[in-house]
């Protein structure tokens, strides 16, 4: 993705490969979006790169958007951030993490810290904006960079489709209220766009190619 003076953004997709998770940088400091995979799995890449965890955001609560986080919350004694309204799924869908062979989440170990919606300061550096977009779970975010022109959706939008809404907590009018929300933000065409699986898209690309981005 791009860089926005020491600022990096990049796509990981950690073993078993199913989720984009993003690990975003400064310097030597860094958070991560969505980590999916095994723990043991970031521990090393942290450790090769000597980076610092900082924080970790889930976009929502879904099991292989958040396998990781608690054990990587504990571990660097770093604030796991997920919706409130989401907090009811974290350890729901473990037979999700059975197929794939990762650990199970315990719910009672998850020790979510809450987000809000709005303007808030990544690394105390990165402005990111907030967004509240339910419909795939009741508490869907997305993450907006203004300065780099970055926009991560998780499951609420695909760059040719959107997020399953048959799961508990799911609401096909309030999920595509919340992609009408995305598209009358008016981001530039430009705005590189990471959705939480399948692959990447811009604005341009969604206006063209998908037919729900309205």
């Amino acid at each position: 993705m791009q860089k926005q003076n020491q600022n990096k953004f990049e796509i990981l997709r950690m073993p078993p490969e199913n989720t984009n998770s993003v690990l975003v940088s400064h310097g030597g400091d860094c958070v991560v979006f969505d980590p999916w995979g095994r723990a043991d799995d970031w521990n090393r890449v942290l450790d090769a790169r000597n980076l610092r965890l900082c924080g970790i955001y889930a976009t929502h609560g879904h099991p292989d958007h958040i396998s990781a986080a608690p054990d990587l919350a504990a571990k660097y004694n770093v604030p796991f951030f997920i919706s409130p309204l989401d907090n009811s799924l974290i350890g729901w869908g473990n037979e999700l993490l059975d197929f794939f062979g990762i650990p199970h989440i315990c719910p009672h170990c998850a020790n979510p810290a809450p987000i809000a919606p709005g303007r808030h300061m990544l690394m105390d550096k990165i402005p990111m904006d907030v967004i509240s977009v339910p419909g795939h779970t009741p508490g869907g975010l997305c993450f907006y960079f203004p300065d780099e022109k970055i926009l991560l959706t998780g499951d609420t939008i695909f760059r040719d489709g959107f997020g399953r809404h048959d799961f508990p907590g799911g609401d096909q009018r309030a999920l595509f209220e919340s992609i009408k929300r995305l598209h009358d933000m008016n981001l530039s065409d430009d705005t590189y766009v990471v959705h939480g699986h399948g692959p990447d898209s811009t604005v341009e690309i969604l206006k063209k190619e998908n037919i729900y981005f309205k």
